[in-house]
């Protein structure tokens, strides 16, 4: 602990706050999701640390479960563009040929739509639920992992260990999974850290247009979204939540950069 700059220990308090906050909501929490407590947009009180949204619920509470909601949807569309986005990027990277090429096009043609057209055409003739928003978003964030770990590993693909792995007979799955992936492993962490902060702000976009989780349902998005009208009256109700955006962001990528630049020095130190 001692060697791990403050910045990244803060980053790391915030970010596991968020996470327990979560994960503990239920218990946290000091009005139910969806329980209307008070007036309309009351100021904050000892009853109402945050104050009340657009129609009395606590406001506090809505953040707590909205945070549950965004984290959990981004962890699970971000670990699916993960697995599915850096195993097909080394693959396609590894064996080459038509196989390659047929993957990085379909690739460049999804990429070639912009992901919140695409999820907007997409989620507008489909059923809006988690599963669907968890496969929808992880399809589009995993070009970009493709892409990421396709040219990481096609430069590893060329080095003399991995040349020395075939001529032994290995297999692709072992010259992937334990020649390639481990050297690769350094910029795809700090990616995954990248996409998880870009999945949130997919999911809350996705809610201030109305398709994102739906109501009863809290999110940081759809609580921007209840309570953007309170902004023309000085009232904070709208803001908070985008601070939770940001603070989450900002200690997310406090601790992906200390990961990214710890894990290159261990390579370093090991390849030495």
């Amino acid at each position: 602990m001692r060697k791990i700059p403050l910045p990244t220990l803060l980053g790391l308090f915030v970010a596991a706050c968020f996470f327990f906050a979560a994960i503990f909501a239920p218990w946290l929490a000091p009005y139910g999701m969806s329980e209307i407590v008070g007036d309309v947009w009351e100021p904050s009180s000892a009853a109402h640390w945050l104050g009340t949204d657009n129609i009395g619920r606590d406001l506090l509470s809505r953040l707590i479960y909205g945070g549950r909601t965004t984290i959990f949807v981004a962890v699970a569309a971000t670990l699916v563009a993960f697995i599915i986005g850096a195993s097909l990027g080394l693959f396609a990277a590894t064996v080459g040929g038509w196989l390659d090429q047929m993957l990085s096009r379909l690739v460049d043609l999804i990429m070639a739509i912009p992901s919140l057209i695409f999820a907007l055409v997409v989620l507008s003739v489909m059923p809006v639920t988690v599963p669907i928003l968890i496969v929808v978003i992880g399809l589009l964030e995993a070009t970009r992992m493709f892409r990421l770990s396709r040219a990481v590993a096609a430069d590893l693909a060329v080095m003399d260990f991995v040349e020395a792995a075939k001529l032994r007979g290995e297999g692709q799955i072992w010259v992937i999974f334990r020649e390639i992936l481990p050297n690769a492993i350094s910029p795809l962490i700090a990616e995954l850290g990248m996409r998880f902060i870009f999945v949130v702000l997919f999911i809350s976009t996705l809610s201030f247009l109305g398709l994102g989780i739906q109501p009863p349902n809290a999110d940081w998005g759809g609580i921007v979204k209840e309570n953007k009208d309170g902004i023309v009256y000085g009232i904070p109700a709208a803001l908070l939540p985008a601070v939770a955006i940001a603070a989450l962001a900002i200690s997310v990528n406090l601790v992906a950069d200390w990961i990214l630049e710890r894990t290159t020095s261990l390579k370093g130190g090991r390849n030495g």
